[in-house]
């Protein structure tokens, strides 16, 4: 049976390419359309399990699609997986985190034009998106309290102790406590993510304590433009710096640096001491770019003491084998989000399957462990 997907979209030639691009796969047909996002709630509401995804434009006349996820999501039901598709990076980036943030499950940029709208480069990106969105049918909030498997082969395997109804926006972290000891040694940490990932590491990156004792560098699967606004909002809402990393930057302590979107992120040695961003330009590898596997495979012989490598959500494999090239040569400590609380539980899956993982754990208690494993300075 066909899986049935609603197009959201105030503009017709959109819904043209979008509904062209779903009906050329066997998989799925286009059920519905809206021209905007008030007909498109009322589709929604009146018939919440008739659809396996929704595509929904951001800028739309009467209702926008912000304003839809954020009527969604007032009313907490299990509504189907809402792919956002995106306008130009410089116009829509920061709603789109925004979107992300109310409920959004992933995103594609929008083709600029007719050629690029027809190419196989956004087909197969779009299709690749809905085939990982109505897999199954989501769950209301990442977290879960249903316990996990005990643990097995010396990996540590932890359970969620409590499920918030929802993310918020800006999480009043600076309130909440980790317990923190003195960092020792010259460590670094390395985190990959991608489906998910801009809210999952709103539950990381706000905990870490100001006056963390490493850098960190941060993959997060994202196009060109998109990750300097990610990076924006987690320095809002955090105590450590988070910025888009640079060609140049020297890593310091209680940092984090975010792989540009469209440009791999490397690190090197510098001549007098010391480690610093590399950005390369190099052809995207199983078709992604960034990818965490060249950030991890830069690290390899690298002088740390230790390297706290963290794999979040995301579809795909991507970190593993670089952390396993890392592990070779280097001192690593593995730490993968557990599958109760993924969106998408692909790439801490790969990891841990690979018998990488020094502990699997749910997405409340990640930031508690690299900061036990790093300390403050």
């Amino acid at each position: 049976m066909k899986k049935n997907i609603l197009i959201v979209d105030d503009s017709a030639l959109m819904r043209r390419v979008l509904s062209d691009t779903v009906n050329s796969d066997e998989r799925y047909q286009v059920k519905d359309i809206a021209n905007n996002g008030e007909e498109g709630l009322k589709l929604i509401l009146a018939n919440p399990t008739g659809y396996d995804a929704i595509l929904l434009d951001i800028y739309m006349p009467k209702m926008t699609g912000l304003e839809l996820l954020m009527e969604l999501e007032k009313r907490r039901g299990n509504y189907p997986r809402i792919v956002i598709c995106s306008t130009k990076a410089d116009e829509s980036a920061e709603e789109t985190m925004i979107a992300l943030e109310h409920g959004a499950f992933d995103f594609i940029k929008k083709p600029e034009n007719l050629i690029n709208a027809k190419s196989n480069t956004f087909k197969e990106a779009l299709l690749a998106i809905l085939g990982v969105a109505t897999e199954s049918r989501p769950k209301r909030s990442i977290l879960s309290t249903r316990p996990s498997p005990a643990a097995t082969n010396n990996v540590v395997i932890r359970t969620s102790a409590t499920k918030p109804s929802s993310f918020m926006t800006k999480p009043p972290v600076r309130n909440l406590s980790i317990p923190t000891q003195k960092g020792t040694g010259n460590k670094l940490i390395a985190l990959a993510c991608s489906t998910g990932g801009p809210k999952t590491l709103q539950s990381v990156i706000p905990l870490l304590p100001e006056g963390l004792n490493a850098p960190m560098v941060l993959v997060q699967h994202m196009p060109k433009g998109f990750t300097k606004s990610l990076a924006m909002r987690l320095n809002d809402m955090s105590k450590v710096e988070v910025k888009e990393a640079a060609e140049g930057d020297v890593l310091q302590k209680g940092c984090v640096y975010i792989a540009p979107g469209g440009s791999h992120l490397k690190v090197a040695k510098l001549p007098g001491g010391g480690y610093k961003a590399v950005i390369s330009d190099e052809p995207p590898r199983d078709a992604l770019k960034p990818c965490a596997n060249i950030m991890y495979e830069s690290l390899v012989g690298s002088a740390y003491d230790e390297i706290v490598c963290v794999v979040l959500t995301g579809m795909g494999a991507d970190g593993t084998e670089g952390i396993k090239a890392l592990k070779k040569r280097n001192k690593v400590y593995v730490i993968s989000q557990d599958e109760e609380t993924c969106v998408v539980y692909g790439m801490p899956k790969m990891v841990a399957q690979a018998g990488l993982s020094d502990e699997v754990l749910p997405i409340t208690e990640v930031a508690n462990s690299i900061v036990k494993k790093v300390g403050v300075q």
